[in-house]
């Protein structure tokens, strides 16, 4: 089964973060590839981003961060796992969750799934 691990972080406690933190990423990516699994992407700050909503036909433009809260959506990984408790073995693993949280979500199935 595919799932998704959405990173969440506190940018100040990131930006707190040793320069340490880089390279445990490298390890968990290399540890991940080695299982099979694909390297995770890093999204820039949030406050860098936009949200777009279409309302009466016109769209609104909201600047980020987007959430009223110290956590922002900062990155991802797709794992092909067996069942969900793996996955949650491999967020538990992730460095950012020393920073923020890690949400664990399965891939709506496809029809061909």
């Amino acid at each position: 089964m595919q799932y998704m691990m959405l990173i969440h972080h506190d940018d100040e406690a990131l930006a707190k973060a040793p320069p340490s933190l880089w390279g445990e990423y490298a390890a968990f990516n290399e540890a991940l590839v080695k299982a099979g699994g694909t390297p995770g992407l890093r999204l820039d700050h949030s406050s860098k981003g936009r949200s777009v909503t279409l309302r009466n036909g016109k769209p609104e433009l909201l600047d980020g961060p987007y959430a009223d809260t110290k956590e922002q959506f900062a990155g991802y990984f797709m794992l092909d796992l067996p069942d969900i408790d793996a996955a949650v073995e491999w967020a538990a693993r992730c460095p950012s969750a020393q920073y923020g949280t890690i949400e664990v979500r399965p891939i709506w199935p496809t029809r061909e799934q």
